[in-house]
């Protein structure tokens, strides 16, 4: 964004402006790589600038603007983190870019890097023939486009495409039409065709088409054909549709977001499976064997988890932090350059200097040592860690399925607060790290999704295990604060002692302050009120699945609080 000369403005009434990146990027390319790790606010100011056209930089009542305009360009791995998906909108087209499985393109691609790396400037004068070719068509393209036609046709067929695939806003309609017509002027040619359109609605809607985190980007191409051939008239929609497709055009309504129906209906068992005897909800045995992963229930809306205390942690929107950005809550020397001005502090600090430095004028006169950095309060993301109970005595298919449900809508709960998420696993003989931590909750969904249960419950395995994660976890990233989302009925099987040694590893969370929940699966008339126990002993809290729904949650933060204070 550039900055301003904060002192010079202060002292002289002089705005002194310094030029950033946005400025530089300004009739030019500005590229990004891994856009998806910037913070919010700098993918704000970055989207905004790219559609205004224009810069604004303001502290404290003096502003700048400047132009900026720039093509945006971002790259990104997914599995570290998703851009939200209002930002995404934001991106006209995508492409997804993957290594050749191929063979002999594979060796193409060493055979050239090898040859450039030997002589690179015998390189370039090899392909220099093909690169002449491919400007004077880019050129030549250019100059075709103000002649190329976007016939009613074709813009029926993208309102229509975008209609049908659900699509929010008109931003897509819009950067289609472009696309098409870039298209076709790229192809020599002065009308858009159904095949531009084509082209242009896998670049222009895959990346708008997600509902929610967890949905995977991408499109129906067999309904995308469907659709363009529908409506494929040149003006005016096909007066006789086909009676089998019903008065919604082919497979019905658009209601189903691009997603074709099940084969086997409504009646089908999506897992796969038959039903097996522990759907009646009742556990089954503690050593039974491993059984099929299960869907997760439909995920709900939770309440915020929180960290006692403020940390200094990477931005996000669940606990309390000390931040670059919030609400300001005091002053203190700058500790390197000044980012956030505090001008009452700055005041104060040199007005009882005033006559020993000369004022003799209306100006302040304001040195360096007397600027104030803000102090500002905001929220940070935190690290949450999932140990996951799959042991047989969660192994009832209704239990699990609910289980999994409510893992799926915490999850949700950290993509939207900016997490950190990681999964462990305990079942049979041991516990395993199912996903590290990472950024990508989305990872973290599709490994929940495909747990297998069964076995015994080593309870004590599992909690070691998480202890083991968040230590190395601390000494990569040791601003971050855990949150450990323990969900069991609390059972400990397997194994000498496996009770004792589980309250053994769950007092060393305790001893370290970390802030823990332990959602009680325990389910049936008769409790043990195991969790319970087990959330004492970690220095945390416990709730039921059914209480995770309820508003009684709302009460869980201060338990957390409370519970974690009076062990500190």
């Amino acid at each position: 964004m550039g900055a301003l000369d904060i002192e010079r403005a202060l002292s002289e009434g002089v705005k002194a402006f310094e030029p950033g990146l946005l400025a530089d990027a300004h009739r030019g390319i500005l590229y990004v790589d891994e856009v998806n790790l910037l913070h919010d606010h700098l993918v704000d100011l970055l989207l905004d600038a790219a559609a205004m056209g224009a810069s604004y930089v303001e502290r404290e009542g003096v502003s700048v603007r400047h132009a900026a305009r720039f093509l945006l360009v971002g790259t990104m791995n997914p599995e570290e983190g998703e851009l939200r998906p209002q930002l995404l909108d934001r991106f006209g087209l995508t492409v997804e870019v993957a290594a050749s499985r191929e063979p002999d393109q594979r060796v193409e691609v060493v055979r050239r890097r090898l040859a450039y790396d030997a002589d690179p400037d015998g390189f370039a004068t090899r392909w220099a023939d093909e690169e002449a070719d491919v400007r004077a068509r880019i050129v030549a393209a250019r100059e075709l486009l103000p002649s190329v036609r976007l016939g009613d046709g074709a813009l029926r067929q993208i309102a229509a495409t975008c209609a049908a695939f659900e699509v929010d806003g008109m931003r897509a309609d819009i950067v289609m039409a472009r696309t098409a017509t870039a298209l076709a002027a790229w192809a020599g040619r002065t009308d858009v065709l159904a095949e531009d359109v084509r082209q242009a609605a896998l670049l222009a809607l895959p990346h708008r088409r997600r509902r929610n985190p967890f949905d995977a980007p991408g499109l129906d191409e067999d309904k995308l054909d469907e659709t363009l051939e529908e409506f494929s008239g040149d003006d005016d929609p096909d007066p006789d549709p086909d009676p089998d497709q019903g008065p919604d055009g082919p497979g019905g309504g658009g209601g189903d977001g691009g997603q074709p129906e099940p084969e086997d209906g409504p009646q089908g068992d999506d897992t796969g499976a038959t039903p097996e005897a522990g759907e009646n909800g009742q556990p089954q045995p503690s050593g039974a064997g491993e059984q099929s992963a299960v869907r997760a229930a439909e995920p709900f809306r939770t309440k915020v988890l929180s960290v006692p205390g403020i940390g200094e942690g990477a931005a996000g929107r669940r606990s309390r932090a000390r931040t670059e950005h919030g609400r300001t809550t005091g002053a203190r020397r700058p500790r390197g350059a000044l980012t956030k001005l505090h001008l009452a502090a700055t005041v104060q600090a040199a007005a009882p200097h005033q006559r020993a430095r000369g004022r003799s004028g209306p100006g302040l006169v304001v040195r360096r040592d007397d600027l104030r950095q803000a102090t500002r309060e905001g929220r940070e993301g935190n690290l949450v860690l999932f140990v996951v109970d799959a042991s047989g005595s969660m192994a009832a298919r209704q239990r699990m399925s609910a289980v999994k449900g409510a893992v799926l809508s915490l999850l949700l709960d950290a993509y939207q607060r900016r997490d950190k998420v990681g999964l462990v696993t305990f079942r049979g003989s041991g516990a395993d790290v199912a996903l590290p931590p990472t950024s990508s909750v989305d990872a973290a969904a599709t490994r929940l999704e495909s747990l297998p249960t069964g076995g015994r419950t080593p309870l004590a395995a599992g909690l070691l295990r998480a202890h083991d994660v968040l230590r190395v976890e601390r000494l990569r990233d040791p601003a971050r604060r855990p949150l450990v989302v323990l969900v069991t009925d609390g059972r400990a099987t397997g194994g000498p002692e496996p009770v004792a040694l589980a309250g053994r590893a769950a007092r060393l969370f305790a001893a370290e302050g970390v802030a823990s929940v332990v959602v009680d699966c325990e389910s049936g008339p008769v409790r043990l009120g195991l969790a319970g126990q087990l959330a004492g002993e970690l220095g945390g809290t416990a709730v039921t699945l059914d209480e995770l729904r309820a508003d009684s949650i709302a009460g869980l933060v201060r338990d957390v609080q409370g519970t974690s204070r009076r062990a500190a």
